[in-house]
């Protein structure tokens, strides 16, 4: 690899705009995702975060900006042609296939991947999470929420991403649930996937993040670490306080 692309950011956003209906939704979100970085977006609900996923994965069209992918500009393409790129997104709805198996599931992820990316297996799916293992010839639609949780972030790691884009990966999910989905992140981390985690529990997403981005009314209000945004107190009761 290139001194330049090891340099270089490898997922740069740029004066994202996207709008619902008339409601003008991200008004200009930039920021950049290093290769092996864990960045999460936070902010309350309706800042934008979700959007913001969304419209990196061009499920939500952007009307401005730029998504640079290692120098490639993905705004405004096809989702399966984003997901191709090296981007894979696990949505907080989780939007399982409920009528096909755990197996099936994690088939219908599978894509061949990218030389400069993790290569992932079943086998180490179940490594994660051996209730998926358990449970493999259950149709997805019939298994708990964490389940479908720890399915769903399978099923997108198989298409041997770049980049992952995880929307509030613990919500609604019981306590020993959170812990086992929060170390999966970790360890994707760690064997080279960079990631892009939203997450309303701040605790969770200090201890798992590289870098954090706050975003307010539709742009960022700060980027930098966990400890600078903590040492805040009044960025904290600004933008995150309810």
């Amino acid at each position: 690899m290139s001194q330049t692309k090891q340099s270089t950011p490898l997922l740069q956003v740029r004066d994202l705009h996207a709008h619902y209906g008339k409601s003008h939704i991200l008004q200009g979100v930039s920021f950049d995702v290093g290769r092996g970085e864990v960045i999460s977006l936070l902010g309350r609900n309706g800042s934008g975060r979700s959007t913001t996923a969304r419209a990196i994965m061009g499920l939500v069209p952007p009307t401005g900006g730029q998504v640079l992918l290692d120098g490639r500009d993905l705004a405004g393409q096809r989702p399966y042609t984003i997901s191709r790129a090296g981007i894979s997104f696990v949505p907080e709805e989780r939007e399982v296939f409920g009528n096909l198996t755990v197996d099936e599931n994690l088939q219908m992820g599978m894509q061949p991947g990218h030389d400069d990316a993790p290569k992932w297996t079943v086998e180490q799916m179940f490594d994660f999470f051996p209730r998926l293992k358990e449970r493999r010839s259950t149709r997805a639609g019939n298994l708990s929420g964490g389940e479908q949780q720890m399915l769903t972030m399978c099923r997108s790691l198989l298409g041997n991403p770049k980049v992952i884009l995880i929307d509030e990966p613990t919500e609604g999910l019981a306590p020993k649930i959170v812990t086992v989905v929060g170390e999966a992140i970790q360890e994707i981390h760690r064997r080279g996937v960079s990631v892009v985690l939203i997450e309303q529990k701040l605790t969770i997403a200090m201890k798992i993040s590289t870098g954090v981005c706050l975003l307010g009314h539709g742009h960022i209000v700060f980027r930098g670490t966990p400890d600078e945004l903590t040492g805040n107190p009044q960025l904290l009761k600004d933008w995150l306080a309810v």
